[in-house]
This record gives structure tokens, C-alpha cells and sequence, in this order.
């Protein structure tokens, strides 16, 4: 089905179905008709000579400059020149597209002063697989994400490059490959495909799609170990979440019962503690915090989707321009700092039970290190090194990238909100958790096989996947080939859907 795009609506897994699965998108009638009537009233005024901020004067410092009418003509192509900047490499194709979609949104409002030609462009290269090559680095999110923005306003002079049907073309041969026309650059046309935080944005629309399927399964490593541990299941119960009142507890409380329903544990057929540790009984304190930072981190992404993010802003209806700083990236920056530190909070606790399933001294009568051979094997006691390695990486990227501005354009943009800084090290920290995830996973699955009562539907199915691509550690074996199946396993969410096939969505 197409996506019809309006300027409104847009959410975060609209965003993954046209970046990641290549959903075709539509621009909506209404909307086309929104930029054509905007791009005439911006014409007005160019003819009338109006000083417009980055139509007819420079920008940043040199904003304070009017360019005179030959000027005008040719300032687009450099300024998109100028600002593609970027460096390294280059940028997954599904980011692109869906800094694509989001920068299409902001022009279906109508406010943008930008041709339709450019907005429509867009819109093929997203329909025809035309994706442009974009590094991954030199964004300081703020007058956007303009490095690499210009790397995709390149391919509206028919410059740059471009990937086609898997093959990397100079933007001009992608374009014509594609069947593409190639609109070219005219007063505002650059300014207004680069000027917005939609890069960033888009990274951080994925991300949260994708964070919120690795939380439901670190609620199911959870469960797991839970069963394994013989927790006590009371601290689960819905009525001590509820009557504190968080969201996001609620949530993770219910989705872990779900997963132990019909064992014997839940069943209160094995004997348990009056009180468990923290990393046992707080799970949905913990869990819930991070599925309520997402939540906000959601919130402020979908806003920043569906509004308009640039500078100038015109408003034809008034018949007025206002430049402001609509593209600053901290709204998004700030809370998605956030939500990179709730899943390394997560992982810390995974962790956490990780090492009671190994310690002999916490595990409830497990074997140490969940082997039967202590002292001649070592059973799963190296994992737990690979799994805090990996903790160490995520607590090092958890520093907020949000407060590290460095002002440029001497001090004209002596604030930005470095949130392209965020969106990267968000992805890394959650690649760890991934791998950090899966190795409790491993261990829970290995404990399980030493106990022998009934585990819950959810956590049975669980185990059974696991033990499709990571078998029983009997005697000892190298294990980095088992780590790197659990973490692509977790990446894949195969465990998530077979469970949820099995207890229902644990949303």
C-alpha cells in the first residue's frame, strides 16, 4: 500500500516502512497544491526585492549580505556546494531514505517556498530506488543536518552519487538510469532541501522502532532468567505497578507475566524467596523506565516529523517570511540522549542477571557457571567478560552529546545541538545491546536446561528458538561463534515473534 504523504501523521514506523522496507510513498494533491501556492507568493517577492534570509542574502555570518540579481541565480548551487561537507562513510541507505520522506513532509505544509519540481524529485528517487551517497559524519544538528542534506541536494543538479538497484552511479547516470528528470537549483531550492534536522530525525525514528523491539525482549531474557532463578513472581503482581501509577511498569510487569503464564513457577508449584535482589525483582521499574523515556523520546520525534523545520518560513496566507531557528536539532537531540542511556540502564541489569545465573553463590542451586564440569570447563564465566566489555562501550557513549555545543560561523551559530552526534552513538550503543542481550539469553536458555519443572509458555518457546542457532554448552567450546548468533538473533527478533505468536503482543 502507498503512504500518502500530507505534512501530518507521520510516525516513527512510517519511517522504517519507506526507509528500511521501501514502502512507495504519494505526495497528497492538497499538499502539492500547498508548495505551489508558496513557491508563487515567494516569487512575488523575489521580483519585488525583498530581502529574504537565504534567497537573496548569504547565510550564517554572512547573512547580512544581498546578493543582486545574477547572484541569486547561482547562490543555491554554491551554497549546497559549500555545505557538503561531510566526511567518512558513508550513511546505511534506509537513514537517507528517511531523511528523504521527512524532508517531503516538511514541504507538504506549504511553507517551505521551494518548487514542487525539487519536493516531486524526491519523491521518485524514493519510488525508484535512487538513494544518495551520503557520509556519515558532519552534522552539528543545527541549521540542520546541512552536511550531509547537501549531499542529497547534490543529486537535484544531477551531481553527487547515488546507489541504483545495488550499484553506487555518479548522480547524473542514477537519475537517468532511473528515468529521473533532473529539476536544478533555483532561488531557495537549496536552502530549502537542506535546511532541517531531517537526517537526525529519521536515524532517531528508526532507532526507537528499533529499541522498542529490543526492550520486549530484554523482558523476555527476563522471564527467563526469572524461571531459571526461581524468582519470586509477586513483585509482577499488576496491582503494586498500578498503584504507583507509571506507564511504562504497568507495561513490562504485564509482558513478563505473560511470558512465565502456565509454568510452575508462576503457578506457585516451586518454592521461592520472600524477596529477591533488585535485578530480580525490579525489572519493571527499570524496564518501564526506558519504555516511558522512549515513549517522550516518540513524542518529540513525531513532532519534529510533522512540523515544519526550516528557515525561512512563509506563510502565504499572511504574506509574510519569518526566519527564526525552526531547524535546531535540540528538541529531538535532547530526549533521544535520553533514550541511549535507558538502553544502556537496561543492559546494565541484564547483565546483572547474567552473573547470578553464573555466580554458584546466587543462582539457586545452579551449577558455577552453569557447567557440569567446574574446574576443568569454565563453562558460560567468559561471556560474562564479552557482556561487560560491552556495558563499559555503552556507559562511555552515554555521555548526552546534547550539551556538547561548539559554536561555528564565528559565533553567528554559537549553539547547536550535536544531536547527528547522538543519533550515531545511539545505534552503537544499542549494537551492544544486542550482543549483551543475547548473552543472557544464552546463559537463561543453559540454566533452563538444568531445571526440571514447567516453564511458561512464553519462556518455553523462548528457549526453543535459541536452541535453533546455539546449542547446550556440554563440554566447553570457543563461543564467539555462539555470541555472534545471539546477537544477530535478538537483531533479527526472531525469538520476539515466535513468542508473541505464542502469548500475544508484549506491547
Amino acid at each position: 500500500m502507498t503512504f500518502i504523504i500530507t505534512g501530518a501523521n507521520l510516525t516513527i514506523e512510517d519511517v522504517v516502512n519507506v526507509a528500511r522496507h521501501r514502502q512507495k510513498v504519494e505526495l497528497h494533491p492538497e499538499a502539492l497544491q500547498r508548495i505551489i501556492k508558496c513557491r508563487a507568493m515567494l516569487e512575488r517577492k523575489i521580483i519585488a526585492k525583498e530581502i529574504m534570509y537565504g534567497v537573496n542574502t548569504g547565510i550564517g555570518e554572512f547573512s547580512e549580505m544581498v546578493l543582486n540579481d545574477e547572484q541569486v541565480k547561482e547562490f543555491q548551487k554554491y551554497l549546497v556546494y559549500n555545505h557538503a561537507a561531510g566526511i567518512g562513510d558513508p550513511m546505511p541507505e534506509e537513514y537517507v531514505r528517511g531523511a528523504m520522506l521527512g524532508r517531503i513532509n516538511v514541504h507538504a505544509h506549504g511553507n517551505s517556498g521551494i518548487r514542487p519540481e525539487i519536493t516531486q524529485t524526491l519523491v521518485e528517487m524514493l519510488n525508484k530506488g535512487v538513494t544518495p551517497w551520503v557520509c556519515q559524519k558532519g552534522s552539528v544538528g543545527a541549521c540542520g543536518d546541512l552536511a550531509p542534506m547537501s549531499q542529497i541536494a547534490l543529486l537535484m543538479m544531477g551531481e553527487g552519487r547515488a546507489y541504483y538497484q545495488g550499484n553506487l552511479y555518479e548522480g547524473k547516470e542514477a537519475l537517468d538510469l532511473a528515468g529521473i528528470p533532473i529539476p536544478g537549483l533555483k532561488a531557495r531550492d537549496g536552502l530549502g532541501t537542506i535546511n532541517g534536522s531531517n537526517v537526525l530525525t529519521a536515524m532517531s525514528a528508526i532507532f526507537l522502532v528499533d529499541a522498542n523491539n529490543w526492550l520486549k525482549q530484554a523482558e523476555i531474557a527476563c522471564a527467563m532468567s526469572l524461571e531459571a532463578l526461581k524468582a519470586n513472581m509477586k513483585p509482577y503482581t499488576p496491582k503494586l505497578h498500578e498503584v504507583r501509577g507509571f506507564k511504562g511498569a504497568v507495561r513490562s510487569a504485564a509482558a513478563i507475566l505473560k511470558m512465565v503464564d502456565g509454568g510452575d513457577l508462576n503457578e506457585g508449584r516451586v518454592k521461592c524467596k520472600v524477596q529477591d535482589a533488585y535485578s530480580m525483582r525490579s525489572t519493571p521499574q527499570v524496564i518501564g523506565a526506558a519504555h516511558d523515556a522512549m515513549a517522550y523520546a516518540r513524542s518529540q520525534v513525531e513532532i519534529e516529523l510533522n512540523g515544519v523545520g526550516d528557515n525561512p518560513i512563509f506563510f502565504p496566507d499572511e504574506n509574510i517570511q519569518l526566519s527564526g531557528a525552526n531547524f535546531q536539532g535540540s528538541p529531538v537531540s535532547l530526549p533521544m540522549d535520553m533514550a541511549g542511556i535507558a538502553v544502556t540502564m537496561v543492559s546494565v541489569l541484564s547483565e546483572r542477571r547474567m552473573n547470578r545465573l553464573n555466580n554458584p553463590a546466587l543462582s539457586v542451586g545452579l551449577p558455577a557457571f552453569l557447567t557440569k564440569g567446574a574446574g576443568m570447563f569454565s563453562g558460560l564465566m567468559l561471556s560474562q567478560y564479552t557482556a561487560d566489555m560491552q556495558i563499559v562501550e555503552q556507559r562511555i557513549l552515554s555521555a548526552p552529546a546534547s550539551i556538547q555545543s561548539i559554536p561555528a560561523a564565528a559565533d553567528q551559530e554559537d549553539f547547536v545541538s550535536m544531536g547527528m552526534n547522538t543519533a550515531i552513538k545511539n545505534f552503537q550503543i544499542l549494537d551492544n545491546a544486542y550482543g549483551i542481550l543475547g548473552i543472557e539469553m544464552m546463559a537463561a536458555a543453559q540454566a533452563l536446561d538444568f531445571r526440571e519443572y514447567q516453564f511458561g509458555k512464553g519462556t518455553q518457546k523462548a528457549k526453543e528458538t535459541i536452541r535453533k542457532y546455539v546449542a547446550f554448552l556440554d563440554v566447553d567450546r570457543p563461543l564467539y561463534d555462539d555470541h555472534n548468533k545471539m546477537k544477530a538473533l535478538v537483531k533479527s527478533c526472531e525469538v520476539l515473534h515466535e513468542v508473541e505468536k505464542v502469548v500475544g503482543s508484549l506491547e
